[in-house]
Parts: C-alpha cells; sequence; structure tokens
C-alpha cells in the first residue's frame, strides 16, 4: 500500500549506531590526514554531480582512498582537484568544481577565479572552500554570469543522502510540478516547503520554485510520497 501526502507528516530521520573507538591513524589508512578530507570530500561532490545527472566516470565514483593517493599524492595540488562535468541531458551545459586554498577567500580572491574562468565555457560553478569567505568576496560572487554555490570542505565529509534511513529524493520538471498542482487543485505556495538552505536542497543544487517528491519506505504504510516546494 503506498500513501500520498502534501503536508509535512514525516520527518527526515538521522541518527545510527555508534561506530568503535578509531584512531584518527586508521581513519586515514595510515596516510595524511590532508589527502584523506581531500578523497572524501572530491568523492562526495563526485556522487552529488552523479545524483544531479551529470556525467561522472564510474571510476571517480569508486576509487578507493590508495587510489586517490596514488593518483593526487598525500599533499594533492589543488589544480589537478578541480572537476568539469556535463549534463547528461544537455553536454553544452557544464559545472566546473574548484577547491579553494586555506586562505581567507576575499574579493581579490574572487575576482582572480573569474579572471581564470573567463575562457571556460561552463554554466555553473561550485566552490570548495577551506576557509571563511568574506562578505565583499560573496558579494562579488553575485557577478559571476553563472550560477555559483559554495560548499565549506566540513560539509562534504559525509554525503547526507547516504544514511539508511533517509527517503528517496526525485526533482519534479516544470511540466510535472504543473500536473501536481492542478490534479491536487493547489497553487505552489500551499505545497509544504523546504529552505533552499537546506542540506538536501543544497546536495541537489535546488532552486525556489522547484518542486521535489520525497518517498519514505517502510513502516506501516509501506510507502509514503510527499511534496516539498524549495523557497
Amino acid at each position: 500500500m503506498a500513501a500520498v501526502v502534501l503536508d509535512d507528516a514525516v520527518s527526515g530521520g538521522g541518527g545510527g549506531g555508534r561506530a568503535g573507538c578509531m584512531t584518527s591513524h586508521d581513519v586515514v589508512g595510515g596516510g595524511s590526514l590532508e589527502s584523506y578530507r581531500y578523497y572524501v570530500s572530491r568523492r562526495t561532490v563526485m556522487e552529488m554531480l552523479n545524483d544531479r545527472g551529470y556525467n561522472v566516470a564510474d571510476s571517480d565514483l569508486t576509487r578507493s582512498l590508495t587510489g586517490f593517493r596514488t593518483a593526487f599524492g598525500q599533499n594533492p595540488d589543488l589544480d589537478r582537484l578541480t572537476i568539469c562535468a556535463s549534463l547528461r541531458s544537455n553536454s553544452k551545459n557544464k559545472i566546473m568544481v574548484i577547491f579553494c586554498g586555506t586562505d581567507e577567500i576575499r574579493k581579490a580572491s574572487v575576482r582572480a577565479i573569474y579572471a581564470n574562468l573567463l575562457n571556460k565555457d561552463i554554466s555553473s560553478l561550485m566552490l570548495v572552500l577551506q576557509s571563511k569567505m568574506n562578505s565583499y568576496a560573496r558579494k562579488e560572487l553575485e557577478n559571476y554570469p553563472y550560477k555559483v554555490e559554495t560548499f565549506h570542505i566540513s560539509e562534504l565529509l559525509v554525503n547526507v543522502t547516504n544514511h539508511v534511513l533517509q527517503p528517496k529524493y526525485e526533482i519534479l520538471s516544470a511540466e510535472e510540478k504543473k500536473h501536481l498542482l492542478r490534479k491536487f487543485k493547489l497553487e505552489d505556495k500551499k505545497l509544504p516547503l523546504m529552505l533552499e538552505t537546506d542540506a538536501f536542497a543544497r546536495y541537489y543544487g535546488l532552486e525556489k520554485g522547484q518542486v521535489v517528491k520525497i518517498t519514505y519506505r517502510g513502516g506501516a504504510v509501506g510507502a509514503l510520497k510527499t511534496y516539498r516546494c524549495i523557497v
């Protein structure tokens, strides 16, 4: 049996059991902590891009820590960690992911990044930060002619969608959204809401006005579907 709800009937669950005691040496596999952080965060970005519909090689999704260190070393050159991927549905739509250094990101830093991208044919940009970005720099990002997303590297050390209790997310197309609203005789502002700053909205790159279908499985009802409009 499946149920469809339009109100906030179920909340996403976190939690999980506690792992056994583990030293940092065990976690990083005997290598540098720096390389481990880059390995995990870059893998999460690859998973994120794949889930958004970008072309990502299987080798980038399955690469081991040892394989990463073999390819990039214990102290990776950040330029080599750069990712450029195109949408599977439209190869002209490309995103670039740049890993920034540990210095504070200032207005001049943002302008320098843009200058280096002038000859790049991209549609959006993602910056992985390791330090603070001041308000002047964030304001400068608004001058970019395409969407710019920022994630701190600490946000990418865990893929928020991989928890066993997390539901399935499906982004509705404009036509699917129209059909949904017509079916239930609603305006999108009457749907339950999800903030654009929500961790899952950010993971999937959702924008204001988009609608996502969330399917929860298990429990007495078998499957429960609900919808959220991004605000």
